[in-house]
């Protein structure tokens, strides 16, 4: 891979980033999904359950890396509605990447 690409790839991962108070750091799986490019969440999903059994089988507890919170967003001018999203420490999205599709599927 081109080492301009990497870097891009790279910095764009860190920009997603988000800090807790206690200033341990986090990925937003619904973040993760866009920057990797899946349109549908239901396909990121099955690229997350992967990595989420490369945990396990690595010796690793998956509610350690993956961990479920809901979360508001915009539904409109005025209107808010909850959504499901998974906060997910840098090994999880590094096993994410590792067990995508390159073909995305939409």
């Amino acid at each position: 891979m081109e080492t301009t690409l990497i870097t891009k790839l790279f910095t764009s991962f860190e920009e997603i980033k988000h800090l807790r108070e206690d200033g341990s750091e986090y990925w937003s799986a619904r973040d993760l999904q866009l920057l990797l490019a899946y349109k549908d969440w239901r396909n990121f999903e099955i690229v997350m359950e992967k990595a989420m059994t490369a945990c396990r089988e690595a010796g690793n507890s998956k509610f350690d890396h993956f961990v479920g919170v809901n979360k508001m967003i915009s539904a409109g001018k005025t209107a808010e509605r909850e959504i499901f999203d998974i906060h997910l420490t840098r090994y999880a999205a590094y096993l994410i990447a590792q067990n995508g599709d390159s073909r995305k599927q939409e």
